[in-house]
């Protein structure tokens, strides 16, 4: 997906772990770590409203700050697209936020997912083994 952050994808390939797929039925590319979705960019249908023709991506975000983010950008970060909209947010490819705050959301969704996992996991994918 093109979009005005090239950095974007390379960014979400490179946490440790970080296992890309293209989902064709729904037209996702989805960036996970052990089987657990942190990411995924999508631009969605005339049949969804806001989000429709949106190049957007999904990332999981600490709940009380999303609503901040989405107060403070209410044009360029909405509740998550087809997910969870308290834990989740998209941000539109296409809008104004800036590269280091969208940087800092990507780190944080990842370390999010991360954290949820086994430590035995943790382990054997930072390198360290059982």
């Amino acid at each position: 997906m093109t979009h005005n952050y090239p950095f974007l994808d390379a960014l979400l390939r490179s946490y440790p772990g970080s296992i890309w797929d293209y989902k064709a039925e729904w037209g996702w590319e989805r960036y996970q770590v052990s089987g657990k979705m942190f990411a995924a960019t999508m631009q969605p249908g005339p049949q969804y409203r806001e989000y429709a023709g949106r190049r957007l991506v999904s990332l999981k975000c600490d709940p009380a700050w999303a609503e901040q983010l989405r107060a403070e950008h209410p044009d360029d970060i909405l509740p998550g697209f087809y997910a969870d909209k308290r834990h989740w947010i998209s941000v539109d490819l296409d809008g104004d936020v800036a590269e280091q705050l969208l940087r800092e959301l990507c780190d944080h969704s990842y370390n999010l997912v991360f954290a949820k996992l086994t430590k035995k996991v943790q382990r054997e994918i930072a390198g360290e083994g059982a």
